[in-house]
């Protein structure tokens, strides 16, 4: 496994990663005024464009083609058994990670299906995934959207 030196989250801005959204919604004609699902054909046609590389080894990351009615970024992460997330922090703002399958320890707690934890701004933080790997969604004010 490489290791995380150099693991620099903050690559591309807000900003960035918002007209990054916006070009592939344009390019895909994907209508974001409707209900949309991570099944939608178009949805999955956009998850390749908006792979994010600036991930530790052991992680995958791709922004999902929305945003909300605030300033917001989606991804959904996927990571390999035991995979460390060293310690960084987010500095454009708040975030929101939710984990939808396996576990993450943090701070000495597990958490797992259904668990969640708030990120503020500028904290800084790191985690281990559990022995099953991990699924997590999560959504920040951030500048989490490096492009491939």
């Amino acid at each position: 496994m490489a290791e995380n030196v150099g693991f620099k989250p903050n690559e591309a801005t807000f900003d960035e990663g918002l007209e990054r959204i916006q070009r592939v919604i344009a390019e895909l004609s994907l209508d974001t005024r409707r209900i949309v699902t991570s099944r939608d054909p178009k949805v999955l046609q956009a998850r390749k464009p908006l792979e994010t590389k600036a991930v530790p080894s052991g992680f995958r990351k791709w922004q999902l083609p929305i945003h909300l009615d605030g300033p917001s970024l989606a991804f959904f992460t996927i990571a390999e058994p035991n995979a460390v997330a060293p310690e960084h922090s987010h500095e454009e703002g708040d975030g929101i990670r939710i984990i939808t399958s396996g576990s993450i320890n943090y701070n000495g707690q597990e958490l797992s299906d259904g668990d969640w934890m708030f990120v503020p701004k500028g904290e800084r933080y790191s985690f281990t995934v559990g022995p099953n790997g991990a699924h997590m969604f999560y959504c920040y004010r951030c500048c989490c959207a490096a492009a491939g």
